[in-house]
């Protein structure tokens, strides 16, 4: 049996997707490229803006399209939180939530004669305990991800997470040094560790565990000699969490902390507990201790009541701070979030021409940035696969760096001294040193 699995949204759901094609793969069956003609297809959606929605719908269509035959499982965020919606629509056989995905292979038969969709979706907010599986390897990523964190409950006024993702848990810490040297041993020399609130990791712990204690062992047992944090929300960087990080050899120097606004009014409204100058002090903070750091953020615009002279805050903010790139989100009115219920929703025309102005504000951090280490050495990790614009190599440094070079494909997977000689067209290119 043929089965193909595409994916929206987040790492973690990159990584839930992996372990659902190690779990298939360890069943017999064989994974088949999406875009081809296959027996069965699984979805694995994201629902963090009504364009993932939208995605995720479309995705449907195309696979019914490709194979009329074909069963359709649909899983993911979206699965969770309307799967009456999804059971609507033509092809689809079954909807899986994200309690039940790690147990997908056990509801895929040969039988194809449902007359209507099945639905195996619970409260994911009965969920306690973290129960991923462990990966042998991260499918054909140079980079691999450790799903370390599950669940969130700080509820942002416009965020559907909650009811997606269910509390937090953890992967204990004994267990997240296992799982990397287990990466570590099928050639991986990048780790990301991922999580819906990573900041959160060890609080569910008996006793109560944190980060900073794991990215402490990890400095010691040095399992792999890179590890990338991915998102941390503001409130959760510790004054000890930032002097660790100035020294640390194994953590790169990357971290990216959502701002969302940049005007306190909106950040109270968005149920965020801080103001911008506490980001500010933050920023300029972590910035001076740690060296070469690279440092991005998410913003929304549009969000209900945003006047100009909010968006004029966060688009100063954005500018003064030495941010060096940022993802624009515009406000995507989500269904049960207390969000959806105020008054002076935005209207989109407005919110595209103040997204199109902090996504010119992006493009010239990012190109100042890149600029400054013209002339320099930074460690790049070669990927996998070529650029296919270039046809040449590419990997990251350690500070997040995209870099293109050429050089032969016995340098992939390697981390290699390189020399940043131009940026051009929003490209860097560096040179062997």
């Amino acid at each position: 049996m043929k089965i193909a699995i595409t994916t929206l949204g987040c790492k973690v759901n990159q990584y839930d997707s992996v372990t659902m094609q190690e779990a298939l793969l360890a069943k017999g069956f064989q994974i088949v490229d999406f875009t081809t003609i296959a027996d069965v297809y699984i979805i694995n959606t994201c629902t963090v803006t009504h364009k993932t929605d939208y995605q995720s719908r479309q995705l449907i269509r195309r696979a019914q399209k490709r194979n009329p035959n074909a069963r359709i499982i649909v899983t993911g965020c979206y699965a969770q939180v309307a799967p009456e919606v999804l059971a609507d629509m033509p092809g689809v056989s079954l909807i899986v939530g994200n309690a039940q995905k790690d147990n997908i292979a056990d509801f895929i038969t040969d039988d194809t004669d449902e007359i209507s969709p099945g639905i195996v979706v619970s409260d994911i907010n009965k969920e306690t305990s973290f129960r991923e599986p462990s990966l042998q390897s991260f499918s054909n990523h140079t980079r691999a991800f450790l799903k370390i964190q599950d669940g969130c409950a700080s509820f942002c006024s416009y965020c559907i997470v909650p009811y997606a993702r269910g509390k937090p848990r953890s992967l204990p810490i004994e267990e997240t040094i296992n799982r990397l040297f287990t990466l570590a041993n099928a050639g991986y020399k990048e780790i990301v560790l991922t999580g819906i609130h990573l900041g959160a990791y060890g609080i569910d712990h008996t006793p109560q565990s944190n980060l900073l204690a794991l990215v402490k062992l990890i400095e010691s047992e040095k399992p792999v000699p890179r590890i990338r944090l991915s998102s941390l929300e503001p409130m959760d960087i510790t004054n000890d969490l930032v002097d660790f990080l100035g020294t640390a050899d194994t953590i790169c120097p990357h971290l990216h902390l959502p701002l969302q606004s940049g005007d306190d009014e909106i950040l109270k409204r968005m149920n965020r507990t801080y103001h911008a100058s506490e980001f500010k002090k933050l920023v300029t903070t972590l910035n001076a201790k740690i060296p070469d750091l690279c440092l991005g953020t998410d913003v929304i615009v549009g969000f209900p009541g945003e006047s100009d002279e909010h968006f004029n805050n966060t688009y100063t903010l954005l500018k003064e701070l030495p941010i060096h790139y940022f993802h624009v989100f515009p406000y995507s009115k989500r269904r049960k979030t207390r969000a959806a219920t105020f008054s002076h929703q935005i209207p989109q025309k407005i919110i595209k021409e103040r997204s199109d102005l902090l996504r010119n504000l992006d493009c010239s951090k990012r190109f100042a940035y890149y600029s400054e280490y013209i002339g320099g050495i930074v460690d790049v990790l070669i990927e996998g696969k070529r650029d296919k614009e270039y046809q040449c190599l590419k990997g990251r440094s350690r500070n997040y760096i995209p870099v293109l070079l050429q050089g032969s494909d016995s340098l992939k997977n390697r981390e290699c001294a390189v020399v940043i000689t131009k940026v051009e067209e929003g490209s860097v290119w560096g040179k062997l040193q």
